[in-house]
């Protein structure tokens, strides 16, 4: 026994749409948290602000006109700086911003990521595992922060920390072990 609604209550209902709620639009956010085990949705966020940010500054870039020297300036200095990050390729132009530049090119340079990408750990949740137990170090600075981003220059520097225990059974599988050298 349900009462009939009043005239307000039916004008309110033909507002609100039951079936699709706001949470559906936000697929492509889980699907790149979960491929990327990126386990805070700020990260996300601002990853997707800075992309936007980028691509609206690309944008007014390619506005002005094509014979300004401040033009040429600022777009070699936005694809100098998008390369050596390592969002984009060293061919790339300003429409590659536009289009190219998303947030799935910025969870990439994650370090767990980039761990998983350089074979150093099987899967992106084993390497965020190794991580945050402090087994993983960029230059001389053992990092615990999964989201760290590691640039080009930056690359050649991830290692394992000294006194891991992963470092000593690798290279033991590798015969390269010296007692003396993991003192």
């Amino acid at each position: 026994m349900v009462r009939t609604l009043h005239h307000h209550e039916q004008k309110l209902l033909k507002k609100v749409d039951f079936l699709s709620w706001k949470q559906d639009a936000s697929l492509r956010e889980v699907k790149i948290l979960r491929r990327y085990h990126i386990q805070s949705r700020d990260d996300y966020h601002k990853y997707n602000k800075l992309a936007g940010s980028l691509k609206a500054f690309a944008h007014k870039i390619a506005n002005l006109p094509s014979q300004d020297p401040f033009r040429a300036r600022m777009q070699a200095n936005l694809l100098s700086k998008l390369y050596d990050i390592g969002i984009l390729n060293s061919s790339a132009k300003l429409s590659d911003v536009e289009n190219k530049l998303t947030v799935a090119a910025f969870c990439r340079r994650r370090l767990a990521v980039f761990m998983c990408m350089s074979k150093m750990a099987e899967t992106v949740s084993a390497a965020t595992k190794f991580i945050e137990q402090g087994h993983v170090r960029v230059g001389p600075d053992t990092i615990t922060d999964p989201a760290f981003l590691v640039n080009r220059h930056m690359e050649d520097f991830v290692t394992w920390v000294d006194t891991s225990k992963l470092k000593r059974t690798v290279m033991e599988y590798n015969d390269e072990l010296d007692d003396f050298d993991l003192l």
